[in-house]
C-alpha cells in the first residue's frame, strides 16, 4: 500500500495510552515495542479487506479508520468507525478466521500493526490483558445486537437521529457543536442502512425541524435534547 514519506515521531508510536496494554510487565510492554511496526496512512488506503487472511492486529494511534462489510451489490455497510485507542482485526486473530470487515482510512493516521503471536501469547500469559480484549469483544457484540433490534423497529428516521448521537459520543462536538468526523451523505446513509437519497430529505427535515445545521460535510448539532428524544436513545 502507498504511504507518504513522513516517518511517525516516536510518541506517535507509543502505546501507552492503549487500554489493553496496561495490565503488562515492563518485560511484555518491551516486547511489544521491540514487536510492534509503526507507520503513517493516508486517507483511502486499506488496513485489510474482508475475507483476507489476518497476519496481525492494528492500533490507532491517531486518525480515523472505517470499517464496513460489503453486501451482494456491492453496497457498504459501515459498522463502526476507529479512533485513537482502538483496537482493529484482534477476533479474527482469535478464532482463527478470515477477516470478516475491510478496514479503510477514513482521515489520515498514525497506526501501530503487531503480529498475531504477540496477541495469542499475551492472552494465554496475562489475565489482566486476556481481560482487556474480552471486555471488548463483548462491547463490540452488545452494540452488534442494539444495530440489528434498530434495523428491525426503528424507523430510518430514527436510525439516523441515533447515529448522529453515536458519533456524537465518540467524536464530540467541536466550540461551534460541530461533529469532529467529516462524512459524505453516503457514509451516513452506509451507517443508517438506508438509500442515500433518504439521508439526503432527512438531513433537510432535521434542518427545518432545527435539530442540526448543514455546511457541506459539516454537521452542527443544534438541538441535541430533541434530537436524543427522537433517536429513543
Amino acid at each position: 500500500m502507498k504511504r507518504s514519506a513522513r516517518i511517525p515521531s516516536p510518541e506517535e508510536c507509543s502505546l501507552d495510552f492503549h487500554p489493553i496494554f496496561i495490565h503488562l510487565t515492563e518485560e511484555e510492554m518491551e516486547w511489544v515495542n521491540y514487536e510492534k511496526t509503526c507507520n503513517y496512512h493516508q486517507r483511502g488506503e486499506h488496513l485489510y479487506h474482508e475475507g483476507g487472511r489476518m497476519s496481525g492486529f492494528y492500533c490507532v494511534n491517531n486518525g480515523i479508520v472505517k470499517i464496513y462489510k460489503t453486501g451482494i451489490d456491492g453496497k457498504e455497510q459501515i459498522i463502526a468507525f476507529a479512533k485513537k485507542g482502538d483496537i482493529l482485526g484482534y477476533r479474527s486473530i482469535l478464532s482463527s478466521e478470515s477477516a470478516c470487515t475491510t478496514a479503510k482510512i477514513l482521515e489520515d493516521a498514525v497506526l501501530c500493526f503487531l503480529p498475531a503471536h504477540l496477541l495469542i501469547d499475551l492472552v494465554k500469559k496475562n489475565s489482566g490483558f486476556s481481560f482487556e480484549i474480552m471486555k471488548m469483544a463483548c462491547q463490540e457484540l452488545g452494540e452488534a445486537n442494539s444495530y440489528i433490534t434498530d434495523i428491525a423497529q426503528k424507523t430510518v428516521r430514527e436510525r439516523l437521529a441515533e447515529v448522529l448521537i453515536m458519533l456524537k459520543n465518540k467524536f464530540e462536538l467541536d466550540e461551534n457543536k460541530v461533529l469532529q468526523i467529516s462524512l459524505t451523505r453516503e457514509e451516513l446513509a452506509n451507517i443508517v442502512g438506508t438509500a442515500t437519497e433518504s439521508v439526503i430529505r432527512l438531513l433537510s427535515e432535521f434542518k427545518a425541524d432545527g435539530l442540526l445545521d448543514l455546511n457541506g460535510r459539516k454537521i452542527k448539532i443544534l438541538d441535541l435534547p430533541k434530537l436524543t428524544k427522537l433517536a429513543s436513545f
